[in-house]
């Protein structure tokens, strides 16, 4: 499928799109936030048929030959954080941008311990992104998105 969407795109002269593999998505327990205020957990089965196995990085190296040889422009690795081992494999093993996606139970244990006081939110959410970046994210996909600009920019908690 994703084959054929890459030259479904060149063939039709569309070369200002590009393709992004989530090739390294988990089979991860970091979806079931998400999973369950969309009511979208599996009804009979798993999802777990197409996504890779936490415990075999080595499937990372054999997925980014596979896509980068159908044509993908970045590879996007999903939940972030619990493998950065995985986005430092692929910076050292592949010329394409590297994406991280930090997922809704990323960021919920994140809310949820600064909401409990337990930890410094704005601290830990800048430090989780810094940490993406430092493995080798040339992207970072987060729900932190605004907040983390907002610190970035000196409009965060830490300069009221």
């Amino acid at each position: 499928f994703l084959l054929s969407y890459s030259c479904t795109l060149r063939l039709c002269y569309v070369t200002d799109a590009s393709t992004i593999y989530v090739f390294c998505r988990y089979a991860s327990s970091f979806y079931g936030p998400f999973r369950e205020a969309l009511d979208s957990n599996p009804r009979f089965g798993d999802k777990k048929t197409y996504q890779m196995n936490p415990a075999n990085y080595r499937e990372a190296l054999l997925e980014t030959a596979a896509d980068e040889a159908e044509g993908a422009d970045i590879l996007l690795v999903k939940p972030g954080l619990p493998y950065l081992d995985i986005i430092r494999l692929l910076r050292d093993n592949s010329a394409l941008p590297i994406a991280a996606y930090q997922v809704s139970g990323e960021y919920s244990m994140i809310k949820a311990g600064g909401a409990l006081n337990m930890i410094d939110e704005e601290k830990v959410m800048m430090e989780s992104l810094m940490c993406l970046r430092r493995a080798g994210a040339d992207v970072i996909l987060t729900y932190f998105a605004r907040q983390a600009a907002a610190v970035l920019c000196g409009m965060g908690s830490a300069a009221k």
